[in-house]
């Protein structure tokens, strides 16, 4: 396998269905905007380095992801509309085991 297919909801409800390359060693939030799902300028601000919160996402099913690291942790404790199932998705990396991975963009900080 080298895709996977993600299924994104965006900041105004519009649901996508998208191929990702799994041998391109790329984030969530990096094909969030690859695929201009978000606006520009409102997604990966911080350049995914988990410091401005911009790529905050909710989780909708159990797909394995990794351990929140303690950076990804401090960033959703300081941004807005945090919720139980809250990501980065600049710590997401794209990988064979998050096929099927269904995630809704959280509203602009």
């Amino acid at each position: 396998m080298s895709d996977i297919t993600l299924k994104i909801t965006d900041r105004e409800g519009t649901l996508f269905e998208v191929e990702a390359p799994i041998d391109m060693n790329m984030s969530l939030m990096e094909v969030i905007r690859a695929y201009a799902i978000a606006e520009d300028g409102e997604i990966g601000v911080c350049g995914g380095m988990a410091m401005c919160g911009s790529c905050q996402c909710y989780v909708q099913n159990d797909v394995p992801l990794p351990e929140i690291g303690a950076d990804e942790e401090a960033m959703l404790f300081e941004t807005s509309y945090t919720q139980p199932n809250s990501r980065l998705g600049c710590q997401i990396p794209i990988t064979e085991e998050l096929n099927g991975l269904e995630v809704i963009l959280a509203p602009y900080p």
